[in-house]
This record gives structure tokens, sequence and C-alpha cells, in this order.
């Protein structure tokens, strides 16, 4: 007899699940927590806030009576679905996680919307889900500000103009006088239907986009299941809320660690954005886990190469890939950076409707990769049925392709308005109530010895940057425009590096392909707006049908053109003659990497980004000019207005300072002392990276006293140097000593505080993991430049003298160079230029003096001591 085939359903475990809200948690949680326990952490612009777990709950507290005061008072009624429903308009800060969890607490539910929104979709928004109020930042924008961002665009929008509107700081100004007791449930608002936590607008299949609601209850199973699944660990103390508030991958961000008891950073936009400040962060804080999408993945994992510091974010174990699908290549390339069986990827499956993670994959090795084009996407979570199902709702057999369907408890109660029915059916497979409903997700996938591998849409969605994008929707954006007569939008190589929302238009229109560009920006949100190309023609197939494969090919073909970075239009106008050996590798690394989507000229005028560059394609552009022999800083380069100032940003050994001016060292010398002081003074008591701390107990003659007691033996054992320009001038000095002959000197000032530091920091590493005897370790003690010097030339003379004791070192037979740096200049040129090891870094902040005191307590976390370390070779 032959054996009965193995239908596609996968059952994920069944786990209990006691309905709780995710605020009552919270409250239960700050309970038992310290009072000192830390909830939130967030910094900008040097801003540091820390919030107890017990300060946040009184306040939000407090918030919440003002919500429902507000709500009350001008009688405001549920809409149509019978929810309370908070429309929120904030950047992320500390603020936004207060005002959510008191929307919570007050009985309502949030809904994100994105100041990146076009008005339409505010418009629809505000129209179909009727919230009872809108909170938003007065601080980023004030009212008018925000008035004129959304009432003046939306010329017909009479229910967002009656929607009313409450400034985050008015809220909490008012809400100091509340009780900042918990309010009893008679108190709070209460939804008709069920526990709605969230409403979360994703792009409709009808290109119209649909709010999900989303329950307590599902987050709360989401959340067991990676409690369960994921542990935090005993050394995890921080976790990152840097995930937009409108992808559901926020909620597992904030609210995880929140019913935990642990910290959450919340990132700044700016810092999210810029890869290089989002490794310093979570590499500073010892972040042990990360959600984020593939496409950030390989920008951070390209950052880390650039960068060439093995030991960044080697407390990161836990990453979690979703969003967008996870190719085996980037999985391949993580490991070449992280070392197997220490650290695991996941790729995590699913969309808003059902909690954004539905099934799981974890890869701790490259040969579970073997074999395929992409990661699996694995087997269902807790209380999960996963069903493939044929076109007349059949299971498929295991290893045959189904349309992806799932239920259980993960799955959300619908869409606002009741909208879209027929995508959460009856399901007929079960007899268990939690199962009842079935979800469809317009994916195909195949089971394969009992794992789930992606297939394919069932639609024309796709994801980009980890938003689900709708083609028709865009492409009904397109052929909107006046004088477009024909456009076909499709996604290239979604996924990839490469990946690109095209538009391919036939035009009647006297319009090039920017100014159609221009018109879809204020129509369509910034993700959504595709690279225009004119087109003379669409190409049918022989049914008639456009011809999809065709326009890619055309693409393609013209993008994979070994000459066609040549044809792009490249502007040298205005181009200093000593740059122009820089600005041409420049240009025509910017030109070969945007090729066809450069969208105008390439020229000193030109910004990366409004040319057709990306986060991603930015730091492949660093990297191919740091092959060149040309080196700037990430943050430096997405920063620059335009390419002329990334010209000028090109520092430290480019060979854009080939034509510098020579320096020369000369061993220090008495007739040196005067020149030394005055450096050393104004470098360390004016720019006073420690000493600002310190102020106004130190003084400009306390340098005076440090260079006469340190001057005879620093003369003595011909370690330490000046720099002299080529006229004469000496501009910068360096002093060193053998880190094991160091002398003993007395000092009076308050400059002993910050060298008790310094040894507090380095001696432990100095004893315990370097070289031992005089004559193996140079101490590099101090560096100082002269004021006057640009910060163009400072970088210059900062490599000569790094050159200069590397020099020395190597001469006297030195095993290495011992330093530590406090200059965040100083840091980066360490690790990126010169290549140092870095053995400690140190949040200053911490540091706690013999007597018992914090001198540098008020200090931001941000600013740290890195002790490094960098081996001679034989």
């Amino acid at each position: 007899m032959g054996s009965l085939p193995q239908l596609s359903i996968l059952k994920g475990p069944t786990r209990p699940l006691v309905p709780n809200s995710i605020s009552r948690i919270f409250e239960k949680v700050a309970a038992t927590s310290a009072t000192n326990n830390i909830a939130l952490i967030f910094e900008e612009n040097g801003r540091v806030s820390q919030l107890s777990y017990l300060q946040v709950d009184q306040i939000t507290n407090r918030l919440a009576r003002t919500i429902v005061e507000t709500i009350k008072a001008k009688n405001l009624k549920p809409n149509s679905d019978g929810d309370y429903i908070v429309a929120v308009n904030m950047h992320p800060s500390d603020h936004l996680i207060l005002v959510l969890l008191a929307i919570w607490k007050a009985g309502a539910a949030y809904l994100p919307l994105d100041h990146s929104f076009p008005a339409s979709r505010i418009d629809h928004i505000i129209q179909e889900s009727q919230p009872v109020i809108v909170i938003y930042d007065e601080g980023k924008s004030s009212n008018l500000a925000f008035r004129r961002k959304f009432l003046f665009l939306l010329t017909d929008t009479k229910d967002f103009l009656e929607t009313p509107k409450l400034a985050c700081e008015h809220l909490l100004s008012t809400s100091d006088n509340k009780s900042d007791k918990c309010l009893e449930e008679k108190e709070r608002l209460h939804h008709l239907k069920d526990d709605l936590a969230i409403v979360l607008y994703t792009s409709g299949s009808t290109g119209i986009p649909k709010g999900v609601r989303i329950p307590h209850k599902i987050i709360l199973n989401r959340l067991q299941w990676q409690f369960k699944t994921f542990p935090y660990s005993s050394s995890e103390k921080f976790c990152v809320f840097k995930t937009a508030l409108t992808f559901v991958d926020s909620v597992s961000e904030i609210w995880g660690p929140l019913v935990n008891g642990l910290s959450v950073l919340v990132v700044p936009k700016n810092v999210t954005l810029d890869p290089e400040k989002l490794v310093e962060n979570l590499d500073r804080h010892r972040v042990e886990r990360l959600v984020l999408v593939p496409s950030l993945l390989r920008s951070l994992l390209m950052c880390l190469k650039l960068k060439k510091n093995t030991s960044l974010l080697k407390s990161l174990k836990l990453w979690v890939c979703s969003g967008e699908t996870l190719t085996s290549s980037l999985a391949e390339e993580f490991f070449e950076y992280f070392p197997e069986n220490e650290y695991k990827l996941c790729n995590f499956y699913g969309s808003t409707e059902i909690m954004g993670d539905v099934t799981f994959y974890t890869i701790s090795r490259v040969e579970q990769l073997k074999n395929e084009l992409t990661v699996p996407i694995g087997i269902p979570v807790d209380n999960t049925i996963i069903y493939l199902l044929d076109s007349e709702l059949r299971p498929v057999k295991a290893g045959d392709i189904g349309e992806l369907f799932v239920s259980g408890a993960n799955l959300a109660s619908g869409y606002v308005n009741g909208r879209d029915k027929d995508k959460f059916l009856n399901n007929q497979l079960a007899i268990d109530p939690v199962f009842s409903k079935l979800y469809r997700t317009g994916d195909f996938a195949r089971l394969e010895k009992g794992c789930l591998l992606y297939e394919g849409r069932t639609d024309s969605q796709v994801k980009i940057r980890g938003h689900r994008v709708d083609l028709s929707e865009v492409e009904k954006a397109v052929s909107a425009v006046e004088g477009v007569e024909k456009a076909v939008v499709l996604c290239y190589q979604p996924g990839e590096m490469n990946q690109a929302l095209l538009a391919f238009v036939k035009s009647g229109a006297l319009m090039n392909e920017n100014q159609i560009e221009n018109i879809l920006r204020n129509k369509l949100t910034s993700y959504m707006v595709p690279q225009v190309i004119l087109v003379e023609s669409i190409p049918l197939l022989v049914n008639g049908k456009i011809d999809r494969q065709a326009l890619l090919k055309s693409y393609e073909n013209t993008n994979n053109n070994d000459d066609s970075c040549y044809e792009i239009d490249i502007d040298y106008s205005g181009v200093k003659p000593s740059q122009m050996e820089a600005a041409k590798v420049l240009f025509d690394t910017v030109a070969s990497v945007l090729n066809r989507s450069a969208r105008s000229a390439i020229s000193p005028e030109a910004n990366f980004y409004e040319i057709g560059g990306n986060s991603l394609n930015s730091i492949y552009t660093i990297t191919k000019l740091n092959d060149e022999g040309y080196h700037i800083s990430i943050s430096d380069f997405l920063s620059a207005i335009d390419l002329r100032e990334v010209l000028e940003r090109m520092t430290s050994s480019t060979k854009i300072q080939s034509a510098a001016p020579r320096f020369t060292a000369e061993l220090l010398k008495n007739e040196h002392k005067a020149a030394v002081v005055d450096i050393i003074t104004t470098s360390f008591y004016q720019k006073a990276d420690l000493e600002q701390w310190l102020m106004p107990d130190i003084l400009e003659s306390d340098y005076d006293e440090l260079i006469d007691a340190l001057w005879e033996p620093l003369v003595e054992k011909g370690l330490s140097f000046v720099t002299k320009s080529d006229s004469g001038k000496i501009i910068s000095v360096g002093l060193n000593f053998d880190a094991r002959d160091e002398p003993d000197v007395q000092i009076t000032s308050k400059l002993t505080v910050i060298f008790d530091f310094l040894e507090s920091v380095e001696g432990p590493v100095r004893d315990e993991r370097l070289p031992a005897g005089k004559g193996k370790i140079l101490h590099s003690f101090m560096m100082g430049t002269h004021s006057t010097l640009s910060p163009k030339e400072n970088v210059a003379v900062m490599q000569f003298m790094e050159d200069e004791v590397l020099r020395l070192a190597t001469e006297r037979h030195f095993e290495g160079i011992f330093t530590t740096n406090t200059s965040p200049l100083t840091q980066q040129l360490g690790t990126d230029v010169y290549h140092y090891q870095t053995l400690l870094d140190y949040q200053v902040n911490q540091y706690v003096a013999s007597d018992k005191t914090k001198p540098f307590g008020l200090a931001p976390d941000s600013q740290r001591a890195i002790v490094q370390w960098k081996p001679i070779s034989a």
C-alpha cells in the first residue's frame, strides 16, 4: 500500500495565553521595578533624557487623565467601528512613547501618522479612521506649521479640519497637576468590539491604503512567543526603538523590553538614517538584538567592512531580518564578519495583518543556506497554523507551491470600516475557535522537509525598504499625471542592492523624467516615488498584454552597459585645479554607481541623493572611493550638501592632500618649551573634552605647572617632538613616554582628576594585556596642534604626527603604541584611518573618583574614552 501524501499544513506550538492589555502589564512591571530602573533613554543634539519606570508610570497616568478629560469634555464619540482612536504625528523621542502608553492607559488605540506621508494619504486615513483627536509635535513644528503642512495641502478635507488637535507640549504641561494614580476601569474609554490597541495603515491591494485593527491580545501572543524563543539574556540592558512607528516591527521594539524591565534607547531619525552613527550607537550601548530590513543589514555590513574594525557590534548576537526578501548571498556576507555558531541571523515572515511575524527561520552557520537563493521563511510561531492552499482552498501536497494562508492568535481583527472582508475568511479546516479565521496573505510558498520557502506574490505588491508598496497604486498615480498616455510600474531585482522602482512612461507632453518625478513627490510617500523612464512605446506580447520582462530587460541592458557611466553628463565647472584629479575619481565613481538611475548631471552643485542616491549605494560609493585611495567618513558623506562639499571633506590619507605643505619633526629641545606650553594649553584647556566638566576649577596656568613637572624627563628620554611647517613655525607637539618608565611627578591642580581617571582606564589594560618590561610600549601621552590651523590642516598635521610616532616606535624597537583618545576626531582617526585596536571603550560619566564622586557625571553617555593599541610588525 502507498503512504498518504503529506499536506502543506504546519502548526506552531500551542501555548496558553491569558488576555491582558500591554499597559496593564507595564504597570505591574513598574510596580515591582526599583525606583531608579531606567525605562527610556533619548539622546539628541547633546540632550540626554532618562526616565525611570516609576517616572514613566506616573507621567503616563497623568497624561491618560488629560486625554480622557479632553475627549469627554468635547463630547467626542468613537468612530463607526465603535473604536476610540487617537492619531499620533510625532518624531521618535521619549515623549512619543509616553504619549503612546498614555493613550493605552486611557483605553484608546493609537494610529501613527508619518511626517513623510503625502497630503492625500493623510486625507484618506483621517476620513476613514475618524480619530477622536490628533496629538502632534509642537516642538518639531509649531501649530501653524503643522496646519500648513496638512491643512493647506488638504484643500477639501473637512473631516481633518474638524478633528481636534493637541500639541504634545501642551498635553504634558496641562497634565502636571493631575493625579499620578492609574485610572480605574470605569474612568477609562471603552471600545465597542474588542481590546483594540493599534491601527496601522498599509498599502491596499486596490491601491487605497487600509487600516489594520490590532488588538492587545495578538500583540501579547507575538511577544510571548518572542520571550520564549529568543529570551532576553542576563547581560541585556538596552534595546533600541529605531523602526518607524508606522511599521508593525516597532511594536516589539518598544513594548517587548518595557514589559520585561529593560531600558529602551529611542534612536533619533537622523541616527537611524546614518549607518555609521547607528553602528556607533548600537556598539556603545552593547545592544544585543536588532530588528532590521535586509537592505539596512546590507548597509551596516558595508559600513563595518569600510571601518575595518573587527570589534564593532560584537555584543549584537541576535539579528532579525523582516519586511523584505533575505537572500542567501547577504546571509553569507553576514557570516563573513560574524563568526558562525556565535551569532544568529533570523528571517521573520509576516505582514501587518498577522502582527508582523508568523514564521521564522534561524541561521547560525552558512551550510544551512546551500542550494537556496533566498533564506527559508521557516516554521510557525506559537498558536498559529500555516496552510498552503490551491485555488479551491484545498491544501496542496508538500513540495507543491500553494497560496499561503494564516490562522490563529496572531491575526488582526480585520480592517477599519470592515473593508476587504475577502482577506479574512472562515476556516473550514479547523474546529478550534482560535483558528476559526483564515488570513489570505497573497504570497506563494512551498513546504520542503517541514520548512517553508517563499515563492513570491500573487498580486502586484512588493516590499521597498520594508514598506509594502502596491505597484497598481503607484501606476495609478503616474497615469494621472497630465500628459502621460501610458504608464507601467515594475520593481527591478526586489531585495537586491540594486533594487529599483521603475515607471516606464509614454508621454505626449513636453516633460522630462525629473518633471514627472517632481509631480509624483507631491502625490506619493517618498519610498513610493519611482524612477521615471520615458519610452517611445510599451512592448506587447502576442496576446496583447504588456511585455513586462522586455521592459525590465531594456532597463537591465542599459544599466549594465560598461560604457553607460560615460553617457551621463559630468560637469567639472568650478572645480579647483588642485582638486581636479580627485574630482574626476569622485564624479566617475558616482556616475558608475548611479548609472542609469542618475536623475541629472553630476556636478559640484549636485546633491547625491537628489540625483538618485540612497543610503545603501552611498556606502558603496564610499567603499569604491576608499579603494581608489580617497577617504571620507560615512557621516561626512551623508551630511554633505553637494558633491563640492564631499570633495572638500575627503580628508585623512587622501590624494587630495598630496599637495599639502611638507612638515618636519624635531625631537624636543629646551628652546621649544614656550611653544609647547602654548599649544598644549590651547589644545586641552580651550577644547576641553574632559576638562569642560571640571570648569571653572581648571586654570590655564595649570598646564604651565604640568609641563614644568614633565619637561626634564620629556627632553631627556628623546621620545617627544614638535612639528614645524615649511616656514619653520612650530604647529604641533607630540609628547611620548615609555609606558613602563614614566616619571612620577606631583601636580597640585585639578588636572590630577583627569590623570587619575586616565590611569584608571589605562592601568588595567596596560598591566594585564600588553607586553611587560621597559622598551616595549610607547605611550602616546599627549598630542596638540596649533589653534590657527584649519580643520583640513589639522587633520593633515595629526596624520604627520601619527606617522612620526610610528617611525619613532619602530626605530626604538618598541612592540607597539599605546594611547587613550577622548576626542571624537582622534577616536575616528585612530580607528578608521590609523587602524588602532580598541582595547577598552569607556563611558566617562560612569567614572567614580577616589572621593566617591562622579567628576564627569554631567557628560552625555556618548562621551567616551577609548583605550587603543597599535602593534608594530617586526
